[in-house]
């Protein structure tokens, strides 16, 4: 499947929709973008069920600014719709190939528990005691 171009209006019904998104931030006037482009491109056709978008930081500054995305290209992969990686620089085709691979492979149901366990230490420690040994009788 070839890339598509994802701009405001089609980024989150992109997500939401498929399971796996690899999302390309890059610009014209980028040369390791430029160089980046044919492998992002090549490996879409190897793997028909991944959508591979691309997003012209130029002409999408609101969405790229929704990402933080100061450096391109920067590669995200979405699973589930939850990134997994987002990372700056051009990858070489190896490392995308295995990086694609190791985003398939991951049990998405342990990655949720760990973003929840994550969370829950993050929104705890407010002064309430929840060991057992102290219990009032």
């Amino acid at each position: 499947m070839p890339t598509m171009e994802l701009t405001r209006d089609n980024f989150e019904a992109t997500i939401a929709e498929n399971e796996t998104v690899l999302v390309d931030f890059w610009a014209e006037w980028c040369g390791p973008c430029r160089m980046f482009g044919p492998i992002f491109e090549k490996a879409s056709e190897e793997h028909p069920d991944i959508v591979f978008g691309k997003v012209d930081t130029e002409a999408q500054q609101e969405l790229a600014a929704a990402f933080g995305i100061s450096s391109i290209p920067t590669l995200m992969v979405f699973r589930d719709q939850i990134v997994l990686y987002s990372r700056p620089g051009a990858l070489p085709a190896p490392a995308l190939k295995d990086l694609i691979s190791q985003a398939k492979a991951l049990d998405m149901d342990e990655v949720r528990r760990t973003i929840a366990d994550h969370e829950a230490e993050h929104h705890h420690g407010h002064g309430h005691d929840h060991d057992p040994a102290h219990t009032h009788s």
